[in-house]
């Protein structure tokens, strides 16, 4: 009997094991569990944010859904971020990064990333917003889509369905004006934006693989 238990106990301890390297394979660690948004918080206009379908349904007034778990602290530097996506007709919305929660407005802190293929904005997704913006239009609405962004010192990536769309150097920020001033690169967290109540949008399978600082 006693030797029975212990086999089970090992393939337990396997199985655990296994399940947390699917989890975290090559590096890639999953920021929400398509069930309810443990590890996120949400400030003013929450009602913008819901889960469908294991996804997360960005529909409603200004809001931002920011990252506030336990991977690094919520506190991200060099990494690669990504994400599945799907867009409806008109709809408007963004990644943040190297972000800080604020309770309402739009955030002050870290750049955006560009969620929009048919919204009036001619900046389209992949730009990095007001700095890099992507005015061609490299997937549809109604179709998951992958986001990739990978910052990595001051140099900034961002691919479109493996395709890079953004090659960008951080050098001139003290030539910026205005608010875009304080949007640069430091530290932070991660943002989901929801633009209006007009702009529908679906996120999942939301990872990130932290690099070495």
């Amino acid at each position: 009997m006693k030797k029975t238990f212990n086999n089970l106990f090992i393939v337990l301890i396997m199985s655990i094991g296994l399940q947390f390297s699917a989890a975290t394979q090559d590096g890639w660690i999953s920021l929400f569990n398509g069930k309810n948004f443990d590890g996120w918080k949400i400030g003013a206009n929450a009602s913008s944010f819901t889960i469908v379908d294991g996804s997360i349904q960005v529909a409603g007034p200004r809001a931002h859904l920011f990252y506030d778990g336990p991977v690094k602290n919520h506190m991200f530097k060099n990494f690669e971020f990504k994400a599945t996506v799907m867009t409806k007709p008109g709809a408007n919305s963004g990644i943040f990064i190297h972000t800080a929660y604020q309770e309402d407005g739009w955030p002050s802190q870290g750049y955006e990333v560009q969620v929009n293929q048919s919204h009036t904005d001619y900046k389209r997704t992949g730009s990095l917003y007001n700095v890099v913006d992507v005015k061609e239009t490299y997937v549809k609405d109604n179709e998951w889509y992958t986001e990739y962004i990978k910052v990595e010192g001051k140099h900034i990536t961002i691919k479109i369905n493996d395709k890079v769309v953004v090659d960008y150097e951080e050098a001139d920020v003290d030539k910026r004006e205005g608010d875009m001033k304080t949007k640069a690169l430091k530290a932070g967290t991660f943002a989901l934006q929801a633009h209006d109540p007009k702009s529908v949008v679906l996120f999942k399978d939301i990872m990130v693989r932290p690099l070495t600082e």
